[in-house]
């Protein structure tokens, strides 16, 4: 049972998603950042997939040079601080922090990352100049958080940048795909202001590139053509009353809740289908927006969820039940949903078989579906030249991130199927540095 009333102001909806990763003050700061032990090859950078200079960065932020401290930062990591908060530190930098090996709780390196780049945002400290103009220009398509770190690189390469970005509002699944209690609107949208302040780069909002003479506008104006544009919708889990009023996709979902806030409806019981990272979510955001019960169904174990544990613990907390090895059969309901049909199921050698006759219903009043995101294919028949994998990605030189077409670049959930905002930038960065040395 779900220990939180629904919102019914931003107050109370703040309140009910507070951050998980609060901000630190000074003598926080100072205290945590003393437990370092600044370890010679430290096993924290390594599992950075941006590489930031851990001991580095939380030395400096000990001796009182905050400014030095963000400036290490944002040289390896462009979104230092929406990664602060965001990524799963829990088993990256921190998870790798040789505290665990002595079961000493590790130090918190995502908060002490987000108390240093927080203070250069709140500042407007700036750390970087664009290039020297090389005479080249570069599109952008996606303003998140692979489209921005490749933008951010692009500029101190000296290239002219335009970001086209089919939504109102920057930071991609910083802003629209991240539960709120790990990152508010104001902090995702904070730093691509300050971003832009410093590299100059332009960002053209409700421009959605999605046909053959769009894209082949974009490739007579500019040098290269950078695709940064994420996953698509919630995949179908095609079953009959998929298409029922309350059955929502976790994405779709997810991301009505970033933007309407407390004005989001939730139902008095809620099921969610599917065992990741954004089903942890989606449940964890229905018990706080007040459901009064809110059940995760899966179709394997428990053990064998694909979500980090810390994420599971997260919904648990918030009131959420599991049920398990259990598959939906049918979504139930004459005009809106009344309720879901399970089979039972085991896992046999790794795959999932149903036990026939086993079937039985669960009574809720909405279902969210977390069933993974569908590739945006229909978009990559329109480039000429490209080429996906036999599942939707794009198909990349690993070198340097250029495509099967030379003139586009690209990085992120298109070419990976899926991975944390800090693999994006990672990418999305060597992807600029990849174009700079094709046209240079």
């Amino acid at each position: 049972m779900s220990e939180f009333k629904q919102p019914a102001s931003k107050a109370e909806f703040e309140k009910n998603f507070s951050q998980i990763k609060p901000l630190m003050n000074s003598t926080q700061a100072y205290y945590e950042s003393s437990r370092c032990l600044f370890c010679y090859d430290a096993p924290c950078v390594s599992a950075c997939p941006t590489h930031i200079d851990i001991p580095l960065f939380i030395k400096q932020i000990n001796s009182g040079n905050l400014h030095g401290s963000a400036k290490t930062i944002y040289d390896s990591n462009y979104l230092g601080n929406a990664c602060g908060k965001v990524c799963p530190t829990e088993v990256l930098c921190e998870g790798a922090c040789v505290y665990n090996l002595q079961n000493v709780k590790p130090i918190e390196i995502g908060r002490l990352q987000n108390f240093a780049t927080s203070n250069a945002i709140r500042n407007e400290i700036k750390y970087f100049e664009s290039g020297k103009p090389n005479g080249k220009k570069a599109a952008v398509i996606g303003a998140g958080p692979a489209g921005i770190s490749c933008a951010c690189e692009l500029r101190r390469e000296g290239f002219e940048v335009d970001i086209y970005e089919a939504k109102d509002k920057p930071s991609g699944l910083a802003l629209y795909g991240v539960a709120p209690y790990k990152i508010t609107n104001e902090e995702a949208l904070e730093e691509i202001n300050y971003l832009q302040k410093q590299f100059g780069f332009r960002i053209h909002y409700r421009s959605y590139i999605s046909s053959k003479d769009e894209f082949k506008r974009l490739e007579n104006e500019f040098d290269a053509v950078f695709l940064g544009i994420g996953l698509g919708k919630t995949n179908p889990v095609n079953i009959k009353g998929e298409n029922l009023k309350n059955c929502f996709g976790a994405v779709e979902y997810i991301s009505e809740l970033r933007i309407n806030q407390h004005n989001t409806k939730t139902g008095n019981k809620v099921i969610v289908l599917g065992g990741g990272n954004t089903a942890m979510d989606a449940a964890s955001e229905s018990a706080r927006l007040g459901a009064g019960k809110v059940i995760l169904a899966y179709r394997r174990g428990k053990e064998e969820m694909g979500a980090y544990f810390f994420e599971y613990e997260l919904a648990k907390n918030s009131g959420v039940e599991g049920l398990f090895n259990v598959s939906p059969v049918e979504i139930m309901g004459e005009d809106k949903v009344s309720g879901v049909k399970f089979i039972r199921t085991k896992t046999t050698k790794g795959k999932v078989e149903v036990i026939e006759g086993t079937e039985f219903v669960v009574d809720c009043d909405l279902v969210i579906k977390a069933t993974g995101q569908l590739k945006q294919s229909e978009l990559f028949e329109n480039i000429e030249g490209l080429e996906t994998d036999e599942r939707g990605r794009i198909k990349i030189n690993k070198e340097n991130y250029q495509t099967t077409n030379p003139k586009y670049f690209s990085a992120g959930d298109v070419i990976s199927g899926g991975q944390e905002v800090v693999n994006a930038v990672a990418d999305a960065k060597l992807a600029a540095k990849g174009i700079a040395e094709y046209l240079q």
